[in-house]
């Protein structure tokens, strides 16, 4: 008996041996603290919704604390009644109605800690529209008085709202993932186990108590939206000629969109379908002889800032009223009409393949509108139509040219759209206004028009060569190349066109205005501008240029000649030295002042007339942005997990005395 009791522990020694070997090897199969993280923690992919602060509150998301937020993923359409925290997993065409009940239904809502919205390649068959902006954006800047119209019926104005919990616009892979995790979670539910969601979207805002753009900028918690507005002249405008300064026409687009979710702002047809349609034709119309022999300046101007109180716009017509060096050049009194190249990606959405114009009430707007008809019937096509606006329609739609009318009611005008009393994009200002809501030949028909226009109205009525005319072509393969560029990923900004100008930080373009950062300034530090102001300003550099006849094709120092500029210098560190007018011009908010590195609100000023309705957006800043699904025990099983382990110590301490006892006394007895 005494030596079948020996034979049993020298067993017992010899397993625990052995598990010890089986953990150790284990343990070292990981060669790193990061890879040991890995193999617990799944990192998604995906698109955060941040909190945005104005002067009177605060809009968008954020964790409600300091904290990181941890809960289980379960699905909205499976979740009719929460009893715990949850992160809910949803569709993007049960968005508005997980919102809505967010609203309406208290109890369901404070169990509701986080959002993950899916994405997916095809959209679903039932989603008639999806647009988080309101039903007339921006009315509160609009030069008349007519706020309750709908020129965006699909609207919503969920994005104008504050959400104390965190919203993700997930990748397609991890759609993928997250699906499968809250299935698993559901043949869970009697298990010891399940995924959790944990978000880090901790803002700097709310972890200071900041709750308002004057108090965040004061305290460095945020800075204001905004950027880098571009313009130039075709041909040049030489500051110091003695030649007669032309009459000016001022053609503009935008270049910056808006969602709800902050990195996923690809605006296809609203705005980037007019922006592409512009720089094809500044291309067009740059290699047209003899402008320069023409009684009026062509002058285009991208702005950024437009979808956040048109702050581009706004800070151009300031920057025109101090005669800033950023406009140099230029003169708001010279200026004598305004092209605006609105949304006009979807104009072959109808069968009869129509633009709309809508026009100011000015004095100009007539010669415009003729210009427009005469350029469509050079082009000898009965596919393509332009219609003038409804007279129904209140005024303008939400447009740039707003803040022209705003400053001089006055102004002649037309913006271009390929709508008439209602937005034919039903994706406006939401990630789904990608590349596939928008048709190629439809852009081109519109630049086609517009250059052909500008032509006509630069050439102030006089007799149109029409050989001339007919030589002003579009460049369709440009704005294919331009969509790739500036629509998609793949190739994105690293497409060859983009590269030849500037070096990207990155291949993914958004068109989310962003912050200022630094020192605003005419000529800003490159990494203080955004990917996609920098290739407009070297592109349109480029396009507008007179080359100088002797020079190398390295840059020159300083390039310093009057009127000289060094584009392409990013590529390869040389560059080529051009004589162009082409500028940069801060976009934000004209109630700020930057000064002794800190940004100050300002009190409105009287002259300034949209400066009342000004907002002062402006973006919390944070540490990291992070989203990470694992899984965890129920606190239930932790119990019975650690009665177990206080039971196996007092059982293994009890063996470690018998066996002690034993081991003795054979010992004595040999």
């Amino acid at each position: 008996m005494d030596n079948s009791k020996l034979f049993v522990f020298l067993i017992y020694l010899f397993a625990r041996f052995c598990i010890s070997f089986s953990a150790s090897d284990q343990v070292n199969s990981f060669q790193s603290v990061p890879d040991l993280e890995k193999s617990m923690y799944m990192a998604i992919d995906g698109y955060p919704c941040v909190r945005l602060l104005n002067l009177s509150g605060e809009i968008g998301c954020s964790n409600p604390g300091r904290a990181n937020i941890v809960a289980p993923v379960t699905r909205f359409k499976t979740a009719n009644k929460l009893t715990e925290p949850s992160a809910l997993l949803v569709s993007i065409d049960q968005f508005e109605d997980l919102f809505a009940r967010l609203s309406d239904d208290t109890d369901f809502s404070r169990h509701v800690v986080g959002v993950l919205v899916e994405s997916g390649s095809q959209l679903p068959n039932g989603l008639k529209g999806f647009s988080p902006d309101k039903k007339f954006p921006q009315a509160e800047f609009a030069p008349y008085q007519s706020g309750k119209f709908e020129w965006n019926p699909t609207g919503s104005g969920l994005m104008w709202k504050a959400y104390n919990f965190p919203v993700f616009l997930l990748s397609n892979s991890s759609t993928v993932a997250l699906q499968e995790i809250a299935l698993r979670n559901e043949k869970r539910k009697k298990s010891y186990t399940v995924d959790v969601a944990d978000f880090d979207l901790v803002m700097q805002t709310t972890k200071s108590g900041t709750r308002d753009s004057e108090t965040c900028l004061r305290e460095q918690t945020c800075l204001p939206l905004g950027g880098y507005s571009v313009w130039s002249a075709l041909p040049p405008i030489v500051v110091s000629s003695s030649k007669k300064v032309k009459p000016m026409i001022l053609t503009v687009a935008s270049m910056d969109a808006a969602s709800f979710f902050r990195d996923k702002s690809v605006g296809a047809d609203s705005p980037i379908s007019g922006l592409i349609s512009l720089l094809a034709v500044v291309d067009a119309l740059s290699r047209v002889d003899g402008l320069g022999d023409l009684d009026k300046q062509l002058v285009f101007a991208v702005f950024t800032g437009e979808a956040w109180g048109y702050l581009g716009s706004r800070r151009f017509l300031l920057e025109l009223d101090q005669h800033s060096d950023a406009v140099s050049g230029l003169d708001l009194a010279l200026i004598e009409t305004v092209l605006e190249i609105g949304s006009v990606g979807m104009g072959f959405a109808q069968d009869d393949k129509t633009f709309f114009a809508h026009s100011t009430k000015g004095s100009g707007t007539n010669g415009t509108l003729s210009a427009l008809k005469d350029a469509l019937g050079s082009l000898k096509t009965k596919s393509i139509k332009i219609s003038r606006a409804s007279k129904s329609n209140p005024g303008l739609p939400p447009s740039s040219l707003m803040s022209f009318l705003k400053k001089n009611p006055e102004t002649s005008g037309v913006v271009l759209e390929d709508f008439d009393a209602t937005f034919t994009n039903k994706f406006y200002h939401s990630h789904l206004d990608g590349l596939s809501n928008i048709n190629s030949s439809a852009i081109v028909a519109a630049a086609s028009v517009v250059a052909r226009s500008l032509y006509i109205l630069a050439s102030d009525k006089k007799e149109i060569n029409n050989s001339v005319l007919n030589t002003i072509n579009i460049n369709a393969s440009l704005v294919k190349e331009l969509l790739g560029c500036l629509l998609s990923c793949e190739p994105g900004l690293s497409c060859e066109l983009v590269n030849r100008y500037i070096a990207p930080s990155a291949s993914c373009p958004s068109h989310y205005v962003g912050v200022v950062l630094g020192e605003p300034s005419s000529q800003p530090y490159p990494g203080n501008v955004g990917d996609v102001p920098r290739f407009l300003w070297n592109f349109l550099a480029d396009k507008t240029a007179i080359p100088l006849k002797n020079t190398s094709s390295a840059c020159p120092k300083g390039c310093s000649g009057n009127g000289e500029m060094c584009v392409k210098a990013e590529t390869d560190g040389k560059g080529v030295c051009v004589i162009s007018s082409t500028r940069y011009v801060p976009a934000y908010s004209t109630r700020l002042k930057y000064e002794s590195e800190t940004w100050e609100v300002l009190p409105h000023n009287s002259s300034d007339t949209m400066g009342a309705a000004d907002p002062v957006w402006t973006e919390s800043n944070w540490d990291t942005i992070r989203l990470r699904v694992y899984t965890v025990q129920d606190t239930r099983f932790d119990s019975w997990i650690l009665l177990l382990g206080a039971t196996v110590t007092v059982l293994s301490y009890i063996i470690i005395v018998i066996s002690k006892a034993f081991i003795t006394k054979a010992l004595k007895r040999d």
